[in-house]
């Protein structure tokens, strides 16, 4: 059991080169399989609809950087919990958001929420 261990000492007899199977194209599969940057970037970024940005336009509904980071980080505690299409509430606002595309499918303002009914969602995420 103390036996140091040499090369050759385990398996004696000699390994072919043709004896392991590798093809070339498994590099290249590989690769064209991995995500560049920009695709991986695209992501993780959040996006908005048509629908969704005429819906913010016409409702004066108007995201800043700090709640846009808060939208992106309940789209990934939905993710995490394995949401596909989730509602969010911010303040008086309400997003419906397809968490697979990160996508804000549609916004509502306080106004428009009242005596609505949400449907075709799995999740809410609340936001303070």
């Amino acid at each position: 059991m103390s036996d140091p261990i040499r090369v050759g000492h385990l398996y004696t007899g000699r390994i072919q080169p043709g004896a392991v199977p590798y093809s070339r194209n498994q590099q290249a599969e590989s690769s064209s399989h991995g995500l560049s940057f920009e695709e991986m970037l695209q992501d993780r970024l959040l996006h908005f609809s048509n629908h969704a940005v005429k819906r913010l336009e016409q409702r004066g509904i108007e995201l800043k950087p700090e709640e846009l980071s808060r939208i992106e980080s309940a789209i990934d505690s939905a993710a995490a919990k394995g949401a596909k299409e989730t509602l969010i509430l911010m303040k008086d606002t309400a997003l419906i958001v397809n968490v697979n595309n990160r996508t804000v499918v549609t916004a509502l303002s306080g106004n428009s929420m009242k005596d609505n009914v949400f449907t075709q969602i799995d999740s809410a995420v609340i936001i303070s």
